[in-house]
């Protein structure tokens, strides 16, 4: 009882989107760490959301905050 094909492809699509979102994470983790403003405690409140919440963390902060803090500070 091996694979077949359609298991295969299967497995190397979730394995696909599991990469993805992994990295997805670091660069949003990355972006947040190095990027976001020092004033108070917003870095470390940013990092410890996208840690703990993983990719939807991660999510959150590319379509709420990231666009907030480039127009607010340009980077």
């Amino acid at each position: 009882m091996g694979l077949g094909l359609p298991e295969v492809f299967l497995l190397l699509v979730v394995l696909g989107i599991g990469v993805l979102g992994t990295a997805f994470w670091i660069w949003m983790l990355i972006d947040c760490a190095t990027k976001e403003s020092s004033e108070g405690n917003e870095r470390l409140v940013w990092v410890v959301i996208v840690v703990f919440t993983h990719i939807i963390g991660a999510a959150i902060y590319f379509f709420v905050r990231r666009p907030q803090r480039i127009a607010q500070f340009g980077r």
